[in-house]
């Protein structure tokens, strides 16, 4: 057996060295059970990848607030010729759309109607997806425009 060190004492009495005996078990269990941790890959990639994926989460909800505004700021700044023409063109375009349309139902084969059914359904499904990659884009192409100009 080694020798007390100076912190700690001897035990006088059978009841004090039981005391002692059990503090020197939980401590010793603990000790086990953090190198157990430590050893635990799996454990501690799981913890990780939980870590990381909040910060991501975080992250976009962030740069999702910031395109937003950024969007907001520019349809602000937008002169009133510029919507009128915007909401014009939206129009022409749903009236274009719905002609193609009617010729599509009306020429195309049914297993590509199918396709372009299945296709439809998978954009309108994703669809925050679509304006949120479609209002970054343009935010990318107006800011490199401006350092441009």
């Amino acid at each position: 057996m080694s020798n007390p060190s100076d912190h700690e004492r001897t035990a006088s009495t059978p009841d004090e060295l039981r005391e002692q005996v059990e503090q020197t078990r939980v401590e010793l269990g603990e000790t086990v059970q953090a190198l157990a941790d430590k050893t635990d890959v799996k454990a501690r990639a799981k913890e990780k990848t939980a870590e990381v994926k909040e910060q991501t989460v975080a992250k976009a909800g962030e740069l999702k607030a910031k395109a937003a505004q950024a969007a907001h700021s520019v349809q602000d700044k937008l002169p009133d010729q510029v919507k009128d023409r915007a909401a014009q063109t939206a129009a022409q375009v749903r009236e274009k759309t719905a002609q193609a349309g009617s010729v599509w139902e009306e020429k195309a084969p049914e297993p590509v109607q199918l396709r372009a059914a299945q296709g439809a359904r998978a954009v309108r499904d994703n669809r925050k997806l679509l304006v949120a990659a479609g209002g970054a884009t343009a935010l990318a192409w107006l800011m490199f425009r401006r350092k441009k100009g």
